[in-house]
């Protein structure tokens, strides 16, 4: 199929600095790219790389900032094999005219599996009660669980994953409410468009799917848990910055928020956090009543293929 592409990207010099599907260089390779794959270059090596090159390929292990684009100056496209583009600087990219894409509607099954995954757990207390079972400690009642159905359920930011959450959820019984301030006109038999104030009122639940922007960072703080009329229980899917992690662990001591599951922290690098983020972390991976899991929350198999099948099919007919 890739063959039948006319595509404008022959003949450039691709930079593909961390782990993707081998359909993506190899995709390019078969339009005449030339393509350099550096799976576990350091910063440093792909600096040293970046001359020449039209197009940087990255995860999320590689921030792109000033040090990065002063060294591209020939860089065309950067290309982001995930959903989030927080991890470059988009404002000094535009300004050297270099177009950021991503594969955001690749992993979107996966998230909204991951979401569904997490909330049964919480709600079911599996976690506690597997752990448990392990140590030959048999408890009924200090495990009942809460079903979902019933439950109004709140999605914030109803994009891919926020879509793909909402329909998983969708067979459970349960009313969901979503959000989005740059979206109208979405409701639909599964779903209620809504604002913040019948979320304040009505949630039981609360799960984010935004991107990490000056507008989301620590989008859930004080004021807003203070708003809500019931305890509730919290998901974060996004970036760990959403969420203000101080924020949440005083709703958690006083049951404002009465469990939640985190995918993603403010530091995700455990072995350099400053000491309130060691005594935050240390809380919340303590803590019966939270989940954490490693930001796999889109990353599967599939996924795995998806991502960069869906951005090399982006990169061919880019116009």
């Amino acid at each position: 199929m890739l063959g039948k592409i006319n595509s404008w990207m022959a003949g450039m010099n691709v930079l593909i600095v961390d782990d993707v599907h081998a359909c993506l260089p190899e995709g390019l390779c078969e339009v005449g790219c030339n393509v350099l794959y550096l799976p576990d270059a350091d910063r440093g090596e792909i600096i040293a790389n970046l001359p020449g090159k039209q197009v940087l390929i990255i995860r999320s292990k590689t921030t792109v900032d000033f040090e990065l684009l002063n060294a591209a100056k020939d860089l065309k496209i950067i290309a982001r094999a995930g959903a989030g583009l927080d991890n470059i600087d988009l404002e000094l990219a535009n300004a050297q005219n270099i177009t950021c894409v991503n594969a955001g509607e690749a992993n979107s099954d996966a998230v909204g599996e991951h979401a569904l995954g997490l909330l049964l757990m919480l709600n079911n207390k599996l976690a506690k009660a597997f752990f448990e079972v392990r140590q030959k400690i048999w408890l009924r009642e200090a495990n009942r669980g809460v079903e979902l159905a019933g439950k109004t359920i709140a999605i914030i930011g109803y994009g891919n994953t926020g879509k793909a959450f909402a329909q998983k959820l969708s067979g459970m019984g349960v009313q969901i409410l979503a959000y989005d301030k740059y979206l109208h006109g979405f409701g639909s038999a599964i779903v209620k468009e809504s604002n913040w104030e019948e979320i304040y009122e009505a949630a039981d639940i609360l799960s984010f799917h935004v991107p990490l922007t000056s507008e989301t960072k620590y989008y859930l703080d004080r004021t807003k848990i203070a708003q809500f009329k019931k305890d509730f229980t919290l998901l974060n899917l996004s970036r760990g910055k959403v969420v203000h992690t101080n924020a949440l662990i005083e709703a958690l001591k006083i049951g404002k928020i009465n469990s939640c599951a985190l995918d993603v922290l403010e530091n995700e690098d455990l072995k350099n956090l400053n000491s309130t983020e060691f005594e935050e972390f240390t809380y919340l991976s303590q803590n019966e009543k939270v989940i954490l899991t490693p930001h796999i929350g889109g990353w599967t198999k599939e996924s795995y293929h998806k991502i960069s099948n869906v951005l090399l099919l982006k990169l061919l007919t880019f116009s």
